[in-house]
């Protein structure tokens, strides 16, 4: 430990508030100009991928041009995942509850697996872009794909944007002292001259560069924790005896003690954290999230091909491995290190450490980076803090402006312009923008101030429904358009009412006694599950109670039909201005995935000042002249060699060999 930690934390033995940290350890110049290298090399890839590929129709804007190999895709799907609320709130629930959090990492891969080898090869197979168009044609449902947009683009606003760039402000204020909402618009500033430029494969180049940095950074950081604390061993010894010295005492004798469990994977079914029934819920949360969310599934729809969009779902699972040694245990050391100010319990003392009076856990990884690492360091990890906020931000404003012009605007003006698509696009993510802004506060005081226990909180109410039409409309044939509308419509009425009575009924910080409706205080995790099922039966017994979709009107649009050779039938007439799945062993200019060639040929208009075409190519209104000679190909859109599938298949089995080891190892 740094001799300016150990006075911070001597000093802090007195009755009063602790200073967060030791002034000297605040970010320093050689960390600035780090910072700024990076953005000045960051920036210029991004206007070299701007004026290499013109945005100049909603087309190249949205979906890139389906040729990402199976590094890109990795890349892609790790970064978009690995956002700056990872390296916080993953710390910090590491910090407040110890291993368990974990738990969210590791079961991902097997969700991860599942998005790869059975949801993909349907999402290929039907020829759709985005996932709501998913629903539309599977259930010949205008009302449905409509409902998914509605709920994706608030579920970015409650979990994704609003929860980045708090957390991405909250390391910048312990960083550089600021005012948070004074760091939140200086990574606005950032952050939108990337979504100007936009374009998903400027995107995907992007979030590998930022993987690797963040991995390395992560490392750095990790490995000098690690080295300061005494290894694992030390940290298991240390961390149950990290308790709060300062504030109310009867406050922290009851509060500020890591839970007895804290070094346990599986947990009794009646805890407060993570119950060991409660698996299933974190598994259905999971299937939202990696199968049906539009930032994920974009990337694999990005790739080169089916087999090239599995190689990046294996690349994720391994990746998804390092975050438990990477994040939540340095967050545990950051605890141990920092215990009056990481773990505070007294309301009092919280927000006058942190401004926050359910817990200052969330700063665990600014205070640990800011606290060990030296100069130029720091500013290395400050940039993995931007590159981390960047790609989730960039990821999540491409995917809900694809959804937003592509499933409604484009549905309400069906004349619409490509500059008109490009405008909307852009409008659409200043109006998220403003909206996720406003929510930072209730972000900011909720679930005792664990970041990543609130995007779980949050999901738990409306994923789960989500989860069960999906798995249903890809498993079941059987399923129809009012049992899954019927059964969606059950769920989110259930889920909001819920979610209402939480804001109604807030849990109280410890030591309040919770004298909350015993039907509130159901953990998140096992409503998870009991809502999933509801949906679940809801949709089958109205489906049963239905007449079925036709086999032509199923082509391609379930696991057992994805290979059907069976002409397309819409049976629905509002679905008719709906293009149909391509068969999948011809590829088509729609579908645009695989191995299939198209030669373009373009002539770029470079008419006026090189500052006005920048301007223009920011906006997407940089006119560009095409012609396309496409070449018939010659591969089945799901075909996979031989040799492709036995590597994936013996590394996607490995990687969950792995994790279930660990589980064993770390219960």
């Amino acid at each position: 430990m740094s001799s300016t930690t150990m006075s911070a934390q001597a000093g802090n033995n007195s009755s009063g508030p602790p200073d967060v940290l030791a002034r000297g350890t605040r970010v320093t110049a050689p960390d600035i100009a780090v910072v700024v290298l990076y953005l000045i090399v960051t920036v210029g890839i991004a206007l070299w991928s701007m004026l290499k590929h013109h945005q100049s129709s909603a087309q190249s804007y949205f979906l890139a041009g389906r040729n990402m190999n199976w590094i890109l895709v990795g890349g892609s799907l790790f970064s978009s995942n690995i956002g700056s609320e990872h390296f916080i709130g993953l710390a910090g629930s590491g910090a407040a509850t110890g291993i368990a959090v974990a738990g969210y990492e590791w079961n991902s891969l097997f969700i991860i697996a599942l998005l790869g080898w059975l949801f993909v090869p349907v999402y290929l197979a039907s020829g759709v872009y985005t996932v709501p168009e998913y629903l539309h044609r599977r259930f010949n449902s205008r009302r449905l794909r409509v409902y998914a947009t509605v709920l994706s683009l608030l579920m970015y606003v409650l979990t994704k944007i609003s929860v980045d760039v708090y957390a991405g402000a909250l390391f910048i204020q312990q960083s550089l002292d600021w005012n948070l909402f004074l760091s939140v618009a200086v990574l606005i500033i950032i952050t939108g001259f990337f979504t100007l430029t936009g374009g998903l494969r400027a995107v995907m180049v992007m979030d590998t560069m930022q993987t690797v940095l963040m991995v390395i950074g992560a490392l750095v950081v990790a490995i000098r924790s690690f080295h300061v604390i005494g290894g694992v061993e030390g940290l298991f010894e240390k961390y149950p005896q990290a308790i709060t010295t300062i504030g109310n005492q009867s406050v922290v004798e009851k509060c500020g003690k890591p839970p007895s469990d804290a070094l346990h994977m599986i947990r009794g079914p009646e805890t407060a954290d993570f119950p060991w029934p409660g698996f299933g819920g974190i598994f259905i949360a999971s299937i939202w999230y990696w199968c049906t969310d539009q930032v994920i599934v974009q990337r694999c729809l990005a790739a080169e091909s089916l087999s090239h969009a599995k190689g990046g779902c294996v690349v994720t699972m391994f990746l998804k491995i390092l975050p438990m040694f990477l994040i939540v245990m340095p967050g545990m050391i950051s605890r141990v290190l920092n215990p009056d100010t990481v773990g505070c319990a007294d309301p009092i003392i919280c927000q006058q450490v942190c401004e926050s009076q359910s817990g200052c856990s969330n700063t665990a990884y600014p205070q640990l980076v800011l606290g060990l690492m030296p100069a130029g360091l720091r500013g290395l990890m400050l940039s993995v803090m931007v590159a981390a906020l960047m790609s989730s931000l960039t990821s999540v404003f491409n995917s809900s402006s694809t959804i937003f012009t592509m499933d409604v605007w484009r549905n309400l003006r069906k004349d619409a312009s490509q500059k008109e698509l490009m405008v909307v696009g852009r409008i659409t993510v200043l109006v998220m923008v403003v909206v996720s802004i406003a929510w930072i506060p209730f972000v900011k005081g909720a679930q005792g101030a664990q970041l990543f226990i609130y995007i779980q909180f949050i999901s738990g109410r409306i994923t789960p429904t989500m989860a069960a039409i999906f798995l249903l409309a890809i498993l079941w044939t059987r399923t129809t358009e009012q049992g899954a509308f019927w059964g969606a419509m059950c769920g989110t009425a259930v889920g909001l009412i819920r979610l209402i009575l939480d804001f109604i009924y807030p849990k109280p910080t410890c030591p309040t006694i919770d004298t909350r409706p015993d039907v509130i205080k159901l953990h998140f995790l096992y409503f998870n599950i009991i809502l999933f099922v509801s949906v679940g039966i809801v949709t089958v017994v109205v489906s049963l109670f239905t007449e079925p979709l036709s086999e032509q009107s199923i082509a391609r649009l379930t696991w057992w039909t994805r290979h059907s050779t069976v002409e397309y039938l819409q049976e629905n007439p509002e679905a008719a201005d709906t293009e149909a799945p391509s068969p999948p062993m011809e590829l088509s200019a729609l579908n645009g995935t695989g191995p299939s060639k198209s030669r373009i040929l373009q002539e770029t208009s470079e008419i006026g000042p090189w500052y006005k075409r920048l301007w223009r190519a920011m906006l997407g209104l940089e006119e560009s002249k095409r012609s396309t000679e496409t070449q018939p190909g010659d591969k089945h859109v799901l075909h996979e060699t031989r040799r492709d599938q036995i590597i994936l298949n013996i590394a996607a089995v490995t990687a969950c060999v792995t994790v279930t080891i660990l589980w064993i190892y770390y219960r």
